[in-house]
């Protein structure tokens, strides 16, 4: 019973960051989509702007890693991150492209499978360390 207690406070920790995550990604997407710049170029960058608030507060509050931080670690965030990056920008060319939507469903599309990739990868491969000492 504790076990499934403090993987639902995860779970939930996850989902808050993952919200903060969304509302930078989609602030700043849509900022620069209001200056010009081109919706694929504005996704990388805003994608890179919510990885780096994810990185922070996963690693600090979801996760509460207390060692350092170390490039083993770092490295594994950086191949996730970039795993669900190229799947949103995949999804989000597809979504707006071949099946017509508008740019913000397929933007929210996007999003939500990145944030079940990066869930599941944070869980089970950046943080799993720390997690299982946590709850096992």
């Amino acid at each position: 019973m504790r076990k499934m207690k403090e993987n639902m406070v995860i779970a939930l920790r996850f989902c808050t960051v993952g919200a903060s995550n969304t509302l930078v990604d989609f602030g700043v997407f849509f900022l620069l989509i209001t200056i010009g710049i081109q919706y694929l170029l504005a996704q990388i960058c805003s994608y890179a702007a919510g990885m780096a608030n994810s990185y922070v507060w996963n690693r600090v509050w979801t996760f509460q890693v207390k060692q350092q931080a170390d490039l083993k670690e770092m490295f594994r965030f950086i191949v996730l991150n970039a795993a669900a990056s190229v799947f949103t920008f995949l999804l989000l060319y597809f979504l707006q492209e071949s099946r017509g939507l508008s740019l913000f469903s397929s933007k929210v599309a996007a999003t939500i499978g990145g944030m079940v990739i990066t869930f599941i990868g944070s869980r089970l491969w950046v943080f799993k360390d720390e997690v299982n000492k946590e709850v096992g």
